[in-house]
């Protein structure tokens, strides 16, 4: 029965999203921890959340009271509070639709629903990988996508068909979840690879050097959380399942297939970018890039 309900859990965003990608990621790429861990076991979990645990939105206020403080501080030092504001507002609104918009999808029980899900999840993630080469946005993001479809999915099919064995393949509840935590730590990871790359090429190192560099930069969050998981801190999909009252070994041995997924997704993803856009084509476009920056500067 502990096997069953850690099954329905559903899994956690990657925290580390190193560029400004946050406030550009669109709901549908990243499903919120808390929500992915709680919502379906606290229904289903016998030592799960009970209604009574709920938190009631007068309670849900007092986690404003440190959001307070610290938009004040800005304030204070003139440290620009626009940016949070914004993206707190974002936040608030984003959880809000969640909501409605995995209630529609769990209960449609469709296939098309699900592909369509997951195709703009694809779609958006690719898209905002690539904000950080804004000139060679248009260029590159077939690559990105390419990669980042080949790189997440395979990783999806091996975690949802190997590992979980849904049925149906297909069941929105556990593949829609897993497929956001994917998407969006390929999106990151794509992300570094890129920016890396052009910062090594523009500083007159080889293709070979400058991949390098541009893949393991790519791999630093994930790397980062596999040394502090355990240690550090406790994860956040690890967190829910244990409040929720499932056994502690049975939520560790469904960490260590998250982790296990984000390491793969990341590097598959970065790998596949940086052999897709090659050596020329990456050139080429830093190459336009500055060129335009120097006429813009004259």
């Amino acid at each position: 029965m502990a096997t069953e309900v850690a099954i329905e859990v559903a899994i956690e965003v990657p925290i580390e999203v190193p560029i400004e990608v946050p406030i550009e990621v669109p709901i549908v790429i990243a499903l919120p921890t808390t929500l992915a861990s709680f919502g379906r076991l606290g229904l289903k979990g016998a030592a799960g959340l009970a209604a009574a645990d709920v938190i009631s939105l007068t309670r849900l206020s007092i986690s404003l009271i440190p959001v307070v403080l610290v938009l004040g501080i800005l304030v204070r030092w003139q440290a620009g509070v626009a940016t949070s504001i914004y993206a707190l507002a974002r936040m608030l609104i984003q959880l809000l639709l969640i909501g409605f918009v995995l209630h529609f999808i769990f209960e449609s029980q469709q296939l098309w629903t699900v592909l369509l899900t997951l195709t703009v999840m694809a779609a958006a993630a690719g898209w905002i990988s690539l904000r950080v080469a804004t000139q060679c946005r248009r260029q590159l993001v077939k690559f990105a996508l390419a990669a980042i479809v080949c790189g997440g999915g395979l990783t999806l099919v091996v975690v949802t068909q190997g590992v979980l064995q849904l049925s149906p393949w297909y069941l929105p509840q556990k593949l829609i979840p897993l497929a956001g935590m994917i998407f969006s730590n390929c999106m990151t990871a794509v992300s570094l690879a890129v920016d890396r790359l052009t910062v090594e090429l523009r500083g007159g190192q080889s293709w070979t050097t400058a991949r390098q560099a541009a893949f393991r930069a790519s791999l630093i969050p994930i790397t980062n959380s596999l040394f502090a998981v355990g240690l550090v801190a406790i994860p956040g999909m690890m967190t829910g399942q244990v409040l929720s009252g499932v056994d502690p070994a049975v939520a560790a041995r469904y960490q260590i297939m998250v982790m296990c997924m984000a390491f793969g997704s990341a590097g598959l993803s970065s790998a596949l970018f940086l052999q897709l856009a090659g050596e020329q084509n990456l050139r080429q476009l830093t190459a336009e890039h500055d060129s335009q920056a120097n006429r813009n500067a004259g």
